[in-house]
């Protein structure tokens, strides 16, 4: 889908996605002290409010007008301040170059890409993390479309936890991988689990790297 058709799928609803941060990002980022992130595809916003109202600077990009007016639009009436620590950036993240370096936190949520453009968007999600900051990945794994529920039919879009520890690694920047693997996700009305993909990795300083 491109970006006119995710403006359209996003306009056609109050909210796509629920309002509540995804449970994998509540669950991985919680206990991390607030810092910069960077949450790229951020849709609607649902992870980079919640990060926001936990104290961080996020830079929140995605190509979808809709979505980012919605997400401003949701921070504002909040009425806590997140809205000053949310910097909303609409960009395709194929030429979206973040800051290297410049993130405690990076966020890469559902993103549906064919695997050589995923490569590029993960391998530089890798670039833009400060030392000791940390990379989460949670996408539809693969083996969703046959044994999970809900996801994109496409397989192509569809990816495994050893295909991103393979992107991160193509980015040369030196991690530790702190999880790779499945997780389930409990659907609402189903009578089976979605299958999940949850990577995790932290970018080693110096002193580790010897």
């Amino acid at each position: 889908m491109d970006s006119a058709e995710w403006d359209a799928r996003y306009a056609a609803a109050d909210l796509v996605w629920t309002a509540a941060p995804n449970r994998w990002v509540e669950a991985e980022l919680a206990d991390l002290p607030p810092g910069r992130a960077l949450d790229l595809a951020c849709g609607e916003g649902r992870n980079a409010l919640w990060l926001a109202g936990r104290g961080w600077q996020v830079t929140a990009v995605d190509f979808s007008s809709v979505a980012l007016a919605k997400g401003r639009h949701a921070a504002q009436a909040a009425g806590d301040g997140r809205a000053d620590r949310i910097e909303w950036v609409e960009a395709d993240l194929l030429a979206y170059q973040p800051a290297e370096g410049g993130y405690d936190a990076v966020l890469l949520a559902y993103l549906q890409l064919a695997a050589d453009q995923r490569r590029v968007v993960v391998s530089r999600a890798a670039t833009a993390l400060a030392e000791g900051g940390s990379v989460l990945v949670v996408a539809h794994e693969a083996a969703n479309l046959t044994r999970g529920v809900g996801g994109p039919p496409d397989p192509a879009v569809l990816y495994t936890a050893d295909d991103v520890r393979a992107d991160l690694g193509a980015s040369g920047v030196p991690l530790r991988i702190d999880r790779a693997e499945q997780v389930l996700r409990p659907v609402d009305g189903q009578p089976r689990p979605a299958i999940d993909l949850l990577v995790r990795a932290t970018r080693n300083s110096p002193v580790e790297e010897k």
